[in-house]
């Protein structure tokens, strides 16, 4: 699994530049995607690309969802190692992989 620093809420704020609002309506649209797994929401730092979200990371947490994903698992997938990708996905969506990853996560259905 990717090894990634963890933003919280107020973390975000500062990380984007953007009024808490913002940051929660980001969520809301899945331009980010967090876990309250470990109690407050935080998000990990890697889907964020200099000081905004990794464009093609909303459309790949889409195709997640219709899969059947949680929020939890999404990150887990994207964050883990994917064979048929030989990387990790979000390490293959900074790389301007897109359509790769989305092919892969489709079949995860």
């Amino acid at each position: 699994m990717t090894d990634t620093q963890w933003l919280s809420l107020p973390e975000l704020v500062e990380a984007l530049g953007e009024p808490l609002g913002r940051v929660r309506r980001l969520l809301d649209e899945y331009q980010l995607v967090g876990s309250r797994r470990d109690g407050p929401l935080k998000v990990p730092a890697v889907f964020l690309v200099d000081g905004a979200p990794l464009p093609s990371l909303r459309g790949t947490v889409i195709v997640l969802h219709d899969a059947g994903f949680t929020d939890d698992e999404a990150i887990d997938w994207l964050l883990g190692v994917d064979d048929s990708i030989g990387a990790a996905p979000i390490d293959a969506l900074r790389q301007g992989r897109k359509s790769e990853v989305r092919r892969v996560a489709r079949t995860l259905l």
